[in-house]
């Protein structure tokens, strides 16, 4: 039972140690560059709308299907988020609802040609690739470029929360922050394994929870402590911890989120047990588009404008950072807190390389080779018989 632990253990919390391993290397490569406030700070702000997006693919893949259209998705309506601010007298949130909406019907429309039509996901989603990188360039074909100048708006992909507190060097506010996600994180923890012991489930030897616990709360403090060297944390931060609180809870603690892990186990099996599958695969597309929505006007207003190339190799980088989190290829497995540590792995390694001038061409090389170890990594354990 300990080697199986081990190994469960190994896939399920081995993307921490790629990210600290990656993270070191590069720092010293960099000659510390890497690891400064700053750069960290520039790290997290440009996985945002990746990670938001690699959320709403965390629940597609889990249900064994694929969405290939979230990016142009995401430039769509970050463009339409434009063309609505330029217009001056829509109010911000009238665009973040008529954004969202626009996001919820497009899914529903890739839902119901999936599930109740029987079009494979891989069409259904590889043709509206095409239909909204067109729809894109219509909006944008103009002047190429769409150009936002409310500062509140912008503010979503450029600003920094504000401190409540006046101490120079130092965001107080991030760190106290950090301080409750950590005792969040352990109570969750907490939590999870005494319902797993109630119902005589596997779980992890007692000194491996502890250090499991011990580690990534030093991670998120260490990068608390990081931020608040620099600016705070910024709303595209935010955003992402309220995105991946809400999900994770509703994945862990919701029929609906059992039920979806339950089609991606064995979708005969779940229609056979009562479980509505093309509600839910309705759903979970649903909720794809809308994240992908809401990834497009973060991205907006982090360029502060929509361009003809918006959302360009988005969902590449949301189905990467999914799998490298520990989403399985053969669906069912998976959680977002995983994806959003794959997110922030390939952002860092992207990253780095930039530091350190790596040319373009190897760094598709190098990403590609990290999922390949990383889905490879996934099918071996499944074979492996302990």
């Amino acid at each position: 039972m300990n080697i199986k632990m081990l190994k469960q253990n190994a896939r399920e919390y081995g993307m921490y140690i790629a990210l600290l391993v990656i993270m070191v290397l590069f720092t010293i490569l960099s000659g510390g560059v890497f690891m400064s406030p700053r750069n960290l700070s520039n790290l997290f702000d440009q996985t945002g709308y990746v990670a938001v997006l690699a959320v709403g693919m965390t629940l597609i893949l889990i249900i064994r299907h694929i969405d290939l259209s979230v990016g142009f998705v995401a430039g769509f309506i970050g463009a339409i988020a434009a063309v609505l601010m330029r217009m001056g007298n829509v109010p911000l949130v009238f665009v973040f609802i008529i954004a969202i909406a626009v996001g919820i019907v497009i899914g529903l429309y890739h839902g119901w040609l999936v599930a109740f039509m029987g079009v494979p996901a891989f069409v259904v989603s590889l043709a509206s690739m095409f239909i909204f990188r067109g729809a894109l360039l219509r909006l944008t074909e103009g002047s190429g470029t769409i150009i936002v100048t409310n500062k509140f708006f912008n503010a979503l992909g450029n600003g920094f929360i504000p401190d409540i507190f006046n101490i120079s060097g130092t965001h107080v506010l991030t760190l106290i922050i950090g301080v409750v996600a950590i005792i969040a994180f352990i109570i969750n923890e907490i939590r999870t394994r005494e319902k797993r012991k109630k119902y005589n489930f596997e779980t992890s030897t007692l000194d491996m929870f502890i250090g499991k616990l011990v580690f990534i709360s030093l991670l998120i403090l260490f990068f608390a402590w990081q931020l608040a060297q620099y600016r705070g944390i910024s709303w595209t931060v935010v955003i992402v911890i309220v995105i991946v609180a809400i999900y994770h809870f509703f994945m862990n603690n919701t029929v609906l989120g059992r039920h979806i892990y339950a089609i991606g186990g064995n979708p005969e099996a779940a229609e056979l047990s009562g479980i509505k599958v093309k509600a839910v695969t309705m759903f979970v597309f649903a909720s794809m588009s809308a994240l992908a929505a809401l990834a497009g006007i973060l991205y907006t207003a982090r360029l502060q404008s929509a361009t003809t190339t918006a959302g360009n190799g988005f969902e590449l980088d949301a189905i990467a950072s999914a799998y490298v989190g520990g989403v399985s290829a053969s669906g069912g497995v998976g959680k977002v807190t995983g994806t959003i540590i794959g997110a922030i792995v390939m952002s860092s390694l992207s990253n780095g390389m930039n530091l350190l001038g790596v040319g373009i061409s190897y760094q598709y090389i190098v990403r590609g080779l990290v999922l390949v170890i990383a889905v490879l990594f996934d099918v071996r354990s499944r074979r492996v018989k302990i």
